[in-house]
């Protein structure tokens, strides 16, 4: 039986436009790794060896948490150190708490026989997500595990859709240097939204799983719009609406805010166009004296899995 294993979780864009809390996709990078190691303390340690500042405090950690939902459902007293080599920076928007989340309570479950398969390991990853967000959503946590394109059709029960997309889509993501806790970013939203607002949102969400079906890219373009989390966040990213006008004229079929943001992302049909959107991302970000780190990416296939 092994006592040890790393594990990789990819980054994740979620939202995707008009999917809030409903649709996300994996990214080839950036990622967490993570080893798991068994211990004989009957507890679970959390050891930072990565440059991100996470807390080491096992009830205030989000791998954690997960970990222990999946201890608790199996009345299980093992320990487990989870030692983090590599961490995506927290209150970036890319799925940074759903990383550790996979990435931990995948790696328990392998050391303990695969006792829930992939899918119902997102139970227990939703768990350490709430202590980061304050809500259940997996819209982060399903693509991190899973990999590809996913849509939440239903929480409860949860039912979750792989969905078909153009293998040839090209994602560009920049971080720009600033964080914004999802938690905070989450109450910029209203509670109540107008029936008109509604039908739009439902209009664009169902048009955009119809142009990743049928490689439709001037659709997908069109229906990346969001008129429920996009008005009240985007204000508190610098140079955004500046951005959006740029892209659209450098050729990407759309943009719109990565989760709960900061970080920003473009979808394009080639790599050149891609290439070209970081430059223009990076380069409105400095107009605003903000560093960035850019991303050009693929949509993953691969999920959470076993590094070595």
């Amino acid at each position: 039986m092994s006592h040890s294993l790393r594990i990789t979780a990819p980054a994740t864009v979620s939202n995707v436009g008009p999917g809030f809390d409903l649709m996300g996709f994996a990214l080839d990078e950036p990622n967490d790794i993570l080893q798991v190691k068994r211990n004989n303390l009957n507890s679970i340690r959390i050891i930072n060896e990565s440059e991100a500042n996470i807390p080491i405090d096992p009830a205030k950690n989000v791998s954690s948490v997960a970990i222990q939902s999946l201890l608790n459902k199996f009345q299980i007293k093992d320990g487990f150190d989870l030692i983090f080599e590599k961490k995506i920076n927290p209150g970036s928007g890319i799925g940074s708490s759903a990383s550790s989340c996979t990435a931990a309570v995948f790696g328990v479950n392998k050391l303990l026989g695969d006792l829930e398969t992939k899918e119902n390991l997102i139970e227990h990853a939703l768990a350490g997500e709430f202590i980061a967000s304050g809500s259940l959503h997996a819209d982060n946590i399903a693509p991190a595990m899973l990999g590809g394109f996913i849509l939440i059709r239903s929480y409860d029960p949860i039912d979750i859709v792989k969905l078909a997309y153009p293998k040839n889509l090209v994602c560009t993501l920049v971080h720009p240097d600033l964080i914004i806790k999802t938690t905070e970013s989450r109450k910029l939203i209203p509670n109540n939204i107008s029936l008109q607002t509604s039908i739009s949102q439902s209009g664009n969400i169902a048009a955009l799983v119809a142009g990743l079906n049928t490689n439709d890219y001037a659709l997908i373009g069109r229906s990346l719009n969001d008129y429920i989390a996009e008005p009240h966040r985007s204000k508190y990213i610098p140079g955004y609406s500046i951005l959006k006008k740029r892209l659209k004229d450098c050729g990407v079929l759309g943009m719109n805010i990565s989760g709960s943001g900061p970080s920003v992302f473009a979808l394009s049909d080639n790599l050149e166009t891609a290439k070209k959107a970081a430059l223009v991302m990076k380069e409105t970000f400095i107009e605003k004296d903000i560093q960035s780190t850019s991303y050009i990416s693929g949509i993953s296939e691969l999920g959470t899995r076993v590094l070595d």
